[in-house]
């Protein structure tokens, strides 16, 4: 049951409070809306529960900008969860529904959601416009209904929602506006999800999507089953190896970025470009065979990016 909008603020239907429940407890939205401290602490502790790599990044940032970084990967973290953790498609698009009535109520000045409540601090901040939040659950209710792309270009419309938006969130914070490095920023968000996608085959297919065009697999006579059974055969991999040189092309198309920015975002924009071809790299060593074995970058190549990345901050390299 969607939430019954009551007075600018939700109603919780039954149904959304047992979604809440399949999510960690301090996702829910609460009754009541913390302090900005109490939001700042909340955001922080997010992303130290979560992905290391996150933490990693957070060290070439200038500290004025740290907490704001992570008051919007709080935003993006949980959204994602929303849209990939609850197991059951209509209970996913409920709890988007809701977040999104939040986000309206952080534009409005009447957020509940420890998260909100600290986005909205950053929101002002840097006049970020509201659809650079919500069209990422676009793409998170997408998921919840479309699980299979006919064409490349389908797949590249699912990244302006599900991907691009998170580069512009980063230039924004860094303050940057402009129409020309948001388009620079979409190729390299956009290389970053396609080389996700295709490390990913296996993981995704398990969840009932497959982000490959389904007029590649025709072209090159990969069927569903070959998926669900892991077979790599010489069609599978051919494939792969066009789609690996055709997201190439897209980290090419975003490089000028880097010369268009501080140098310190240079160096952070350099090392998840470098990461994202290095998924690909390890696509390739593997002989583009991704089914039952995802490609992975070793500990020691991760700790060579990140060293060349502190490298070229301190010695002001961009």
């Amino acid at each position: 049951m969607t939430p019954i909008a009551n007075d600018s603020r939700l109603v919780t239907a039954p149904q959304t409070l047992s979604a809440w429940s399949r999510l960690p407890a301090s996702y829910a939205i609460p009754d009541h809306p913390p302090s900005l401290a109490e939001a700042h602490e909340y955001c922080r502790e997010l992303a130290r529960s979560h992905y290391e790599n996150f933490s990693v990044a957070t060290w070439f940032l200038p500290k004025p900008l740290r907490q704001d970084f992570l008051n919007v990967y709080a935003y993006c973290r949980i959204s994602d969860d929303l849209g990939d953790e609850v197991g059951d498609a209509r209970a996913s698009l409920a709890l988007l529904d809701e977040w999104q009535a939040e986000l309206n109520a952080c534009y409005q000045g009447i957020p509940r959601h420890p998260v909100f409540v600290a986005l909205a601090e950053t929101v002002k901040k840097f006049n970020i416009p509201k659809h650079e939040f919500s069209d990422l659950l676009t793409a998170f209710r997408q998921d919840q209904t479309v699980t299979r792309f006919e064409t490349f270009n389908d797949v590249l419309a699912y990244c302006r929602y599900s991907a691009n938006p998170v580069g512009h969130l980063v230039l924004y914070l860094c303050g940057y506006h402009d129409a020309e490095r948001q388009q620079l920023s979409d190729y390299t968000c956009t290389a970053l999800q396609l080389a996700n996608f295709w490390q990913d085959v296996t993981i995704d297919y398990s969840k009932g999507r497959i982000y490959l065009p389904l007029e590649d697999l025709r072209q090159y006579s990969v069927t569903e089953k070959d998926l669900a059974q892991n077979l790599n055969t010489d069609g599978f991999c051919e494939m792969m190896k066009f789609e690996v040189e055709r997201a190439r092309e897209w980290f090419i198309l975003g490089l000028p970025l880097v010369k268009k920015v501080d140098a310190q975002l240079a160096v952070d924009l350099e090392l998840f470009s470098r990461g994202g071809q290095e998924v690909l790299n390890a696509i390739e060593r593997q002989r583009f065979a991704v089914l039952g074995r995802r490609p992975a970058i070793s500990k020691r190549r991760k700790l060579s990016l990140v060293a060349r990345a502190a490298l070229g901050k301190f010695l002001g390299i961009s």
